[in-house]
């Protein structure tokens, strides 16, 4: 099931496919598969679509690019389509406009399907599980995790729209040297409540955040000083056993405060208690890729085309992250049998990509159904200079003290607003303006506005209903604004194919920016009742396709503000 936007679009590709055949047959020369884009011009004048298929097959068919758009040309039936006309412009490009029929009939589908516009069978229902944030539980989650809770979270309404079978996954990493390291700070904390040794310095490598300062204090205060008198052993995995649930349940907290909620937490330790990565070791090793070197197990990935083998088990006999890793997408698509698995991850991750991909690919797992998404930094910006913050430290930001600052809506939207493989600047600001300049508040505003006008136009007995015809349209930016909304569910199939939920925000941006344009130059009260009638069919299709984009991102669709 295509959306009437794409539709359209498929229709396009069958006339010049079948101009293009005939062509040939008239040339007698002999038919070629060609690969050709459809797309929507940047300027209006070039019309609604335009094809570089001239330029793909000039090579092909030895001629030059305008010659070849004549000859196709002059093939065209555009009888009973959604086009009224064609033009060729240099150097060899076809743009087609759309005809009156088309934004008539694509109106009347935004308006059938109302709560369902933008849902498509694009997915076929695939399944697809998305592991986003997984911020260690050794700390709160800073405001890396909560760009990557925003973006993680709409991509998989993204994929839901499109028709996917979506499963939201936190991956918590409660195993591994990490965990060793915070609960080594934990016991020193607690140590340092009863030494009372002014010159007692906390070691390099231990967590030096408040909050495991507090961690401390509240276990001194259930347990005083008993676990001094225990091994240091006893002590680390004690506080361990204290403070990790109480972090592990705060993520999750913070992450419903924020508007995520996940279908499922796996915990890397069920990998070890169930010795699975020991399981997808010896697998490899049946391959021929695990290689014992000075005690340690290492993953030959230069035999996979890699720089350098990579350790799987140290000479301590304790696996890798790495190991772990490959065990939890083994997991993912063989014991679980998703489809595809995308992870969204922070840029620091990116030398990890590939090793993991050709440990899969020996485990037989197709590299295609494994996607990363790359997030990139993000700045706190005030009063045009960035704030400098040292996680090491301990005073980084928190989406904690982010949400104190911004509102939820204001700040799932700002870090959908770019391409995740981007820096981000997040002002605040901008984020704390509640006025138009504000990008979340500009959208909203549109909303609201299209509320207004119908609850007005309702007081004096205007109900929109779909008995108009396409001549009480009469402005360029109605055409406009109607060709803008019916695009949402294609903007919807773009973020999937390119895991980028930004295009979502755009859409939203631009949408708003169309109808309050719309709103200054066409009139709606006092006009002639065919045309007011017309005018509210808009306003609702509008509303329509607006709300639906701001339910991907979670933003509410406001009525008044």
């Amino acid at each position: 099931m295509l959306d009437f936007y794409n539709e359209t679009i498929k229709s396009l590709e069958k006339i010049l496919k079948e101009a293009l055949e005939k062509f040939c047959k008239q040339e007698g020369k002999e038919e070629k598969k060609l690969e050709f884009l459809i797309e929507e011009p940047e300027r209006a004048e070039f019309g609604d679509f335009a094809t570089n298929i001239a330029m793909a097959g000039a090579r092909v068919f030895k001629m030059a690019p305008l010659q070849l758009a004549e000859k196709i040309s002059e093939n065209l039936n555009l009888k009973e389509s959604y086009f009224s006309k064609f033009e060729i412009k240099k150097p060899g490009f076809l743009n087609f406009f759309l005809n009156e029929g088309w934004f008539f009939k694509a109106l009347k589908d935004v308006l059938k399907k109302g709560e369902d516009f933008g849902k498509t069978d694009f997915g076929q229902g695939k399944k697809v599980i998305l592991e986003f944030v997984s911020a260690n539980p050794t700390g709160p989650m800073h405001i890396g995790n909560a760009r990557g809770g925003a973006i993680g979270d709409s991509l998989a309404e993204c994929f839901k729209f499109c028709g996917f079978n979506v499963l939201k996954e936190f991956y918590v990493n409660d195993a591994g040297n990490q965990i060793e390291k915070f609960k080594k700070s934990l016991a020193v904390r607690y140590e340092q409540l009863f030494l009372k040794d002014e010159n007692f310095e906390m070691p390099k490598d231990c967590y030096l955040g408040e909050d495991i300062i507090l961690h401390a204090k509240n276990f001194a205060k259930i347990y005083k000083d008993k676990f001094m008198k225990l091994s240091e052993e006893e002590r680390q995995n004690a506080l361990l056993d204290y403070a990790l649930p109480i972090n592990i349940k705060n993520l999750e907290l913070d992450l419903l405060k924020y508007n995520v909620k996940y279908d499922n937490w796996f915990f890397e330790s069920s990998l070890y208690k169930e010795d699975k990565i020991n399981y997808v070791i010896n697998l490899l090793k049946e391959k021929g890729y695990v290689e014992e070197k000075n005690g340690a197990l290492w993953f030959l990935f230069s035999k996979c085309g890699g720089q350098k083998d990579e350790v799987l088990v140290r000479e301590n006999k304790i696996p890798t992250y790495f190991a772990s890793d490959i065990a939890y997408h083994y997991n993912k698509f063989k014991v679980r049998g998703f489809d595809f698995a995308i992870n969204v991850w922070g840029a620091d991750h990116h030398g990890h990509i590939a090793r993991l991909k050709a440990a899969l690919k020996v485990l037989g797992v197709s590299e295609e159904k494994l996607e990363i998404v790359i997030m990139q930094m993000v700045r706190l910006v005030k009063k045009g200079e960035t704030l400098k913050l040292s996680k090491r430290a301990g005073n980084t930001v928190t989406l904690n003290t982010l949400l104190e600052l911004i509102p939820i809506e204001v700040s799932r939207f700002f870090f959908n607003m770019k391409d995740p493989n981007s820096h981000f600047d997040f002002d605040l600001d901008l984020a704390e303006q509640q006025s138009e300049k504000n990008p979340v508040y500009y959208v909203q505003y549109a909303y609201a506005r299209a509320c207004g006008i119908l609850k007005n136009l309702k007081e004096l007995g205007f109900v929109p209903n779909e008995d108009f015809s396409f001549s009480n349209f009469e402005s360029e930016i109605e055409l406009e604004l109607i060709k803008q909304i019916s695009k949402f569910p294609n903007e919807i199939i773009k973020a999937v194919e390119t895991k980028n939920p930004s295009k979502i925000a755009t859409f939203a941006l631009e949408l708003a920016a169309l109808f309050h344009k719309f709103y200054v130059s066409c009139k709606i009260k006092g006009q002639e009742r065919e045309t007011i009638k017309a005018r509210l069919l808009i306003c609702k299709a509008f509303k329509i396709s607006l709300k639906n984009a701001l339910k991907i991102l979670k933003i509410k669709a406001k009525e008044e503000i």
